[in-house]
């Protein structure tokens, strides 16, 4: 896909989408998972200028899983343990396993941090 410059789409105009498809989910005319997958997919076009790729699904051990968070392997063992992400482990004889999408589809979930209006 080619990436484009400047987005089409600001940040401005998914808060607005966001606010204005809130009332079709509340009524059940919208399910809450299409909403997640629509606002992410949105949100990545304004930051990114391309829609979120396709992944192919793997399972990957903690050490990916840490380094796809971008934090440090120690770290996300602490974080495991205190039960902080919402994705399950899957053991794979005795290796702890996650899958990828899992991961990827919780740090597009995350609440978005708005820009500095003097930036």
């Amino acid at each position: 896909m080619k990436l484009i410059t400047k987005s089409p789409v600001t940040f401005m105009t998914v808060k607005l989408i966001g606010r204005l498809l809130n009332p079709l989910v509340e009524r059940g005319l919208i399910s809450q998972p299409e909403f997640n997958e629509l606002m992410a997919n949105l949100r990545h076009l304004s930051q990114k200028g391309e829609m979120i790729p396709d992944v192919l699904p793997k399972l990957i051990d903690q050490k990916e899983a840490a380094e796809l968070l971008g934090v440090s392997y120690t770290h996300f063992r602490n974080l495991e343990r205190q039960n902080t992400f919402p994705f399950k482990r899957r053991m794979v004889g005795t290796a702890v396993r996650y899958r990828n999408t899992d991961v990827i589809e919780y740090l597009l979930n995350l609440p978005e941090v708005e820009p500095n209006e003097t930036e």
